[in-house]
């Protein structure tokens, strides 16, 4: 009987033990899912509110008039979402200070787009009124239309995010002999750059100007190395104080 209770006593014990312990391995998870809770509650917001107005400013350059309507290009424009998420949890699991980099040119990226989309709203014409074909490449496009607004587009977050995802991958120490790994990103990054104006998902202007912030943010996340140095510190900090759990 005692033995008995000892170990029902053991038991909510070793359940909290191993709680905790996959807390401390993966608690990096968190400001990944507090990020994306926000984010996609303020993007939804934006699309609601100025997909109900007309009083969007208009977003067009002469060039965008040049390139023509390839419905192929819904292919990598859809991969987007995939290479995005693996390139995350890839570093989530294999490298964590890559994985600190990457969410932090993801995110500042994103956070600036979601500020400039309430303060000025924008949005596009570009869209073909009747697709001038039918096949399942077009049908793609006009179900990508119906779920996805031609608004709240600039800069352009599918060319920002697929930079910052292929930069990451070029910059990784691990993947550095993966030859095919990253010659795959960079035809894929390409491809879904291209996707976003040959679909007439967005305009030039979006495309040049994620290309100018993703120059920036690579110098402030690779260059610098502000926020791996201020992390290291911070953890240096915690090591000197007893009974921290770091």
């Amino acid at each position: 009987m005692e033995k008995q209770i000892i170990q029902k006593k053991e038991a909510p014990r070793s359940f909290f033990r191993i709680c905790r312990l996959y807390y401390n391995k993966y608690r990096h998870a968190v400001p990944l899912l507090l990020y994306g809770l926000v984010y996609m509650q303020w993007f939804a917001w934006l699309e609601r509110n100025v997909t109900t107005t007309s009083r969007y400013h208009l977003i067009h350059v002469r060039p965008d008039d040049y390139i023509p309507f390839c419905e192929v290009f819904v292919v990598p424009y859809l991969l987007w979402f995939a290479y995005v998420a693996v390139v995350v949890l890839y570093f989530f699991f294999k490298d964590r200070d890559d994985y600190f980099r990457t969410c932090t040119f993801l995110f500042t990226g994103m956070t600036v787009f979601l500020i400039i989309s309430t303060i000025w709203p924008n949005g596009h014409d570009l869209r073909p009124a009747v697709m001038p074909r039918e096949n399942i490449f077009t049908g793609l496009v006009a179900a990508l239309y119906r779920t996805d607004t031609p608004t709240n587009l600039w800069p352009s977050i599918h060319v920002y995010n697929s930079l910052g995802c292929h930069i990451a991958v070029m910059k990784s120490a691990r993947l550095e002999k993966k030859r095919g790994i990253r010659i795959g990103s960079f035809i894929l990054c390409v491809s879904i750059i291209l996707s976003t104006v040959f679909i007439k998902q967005h305009s030039l202007f979006d495309v040049t100007t994620a290309f100018i912030m993703a120059a920036v943010m690579y110098g402030v996340v690779y260059r610098s190395d502000i926020l791996i140095n201020f992390y290291h510190s911070l953890r240096r900090r915690h090591k000197r104080k007893p009974g921290t759990l770091v």
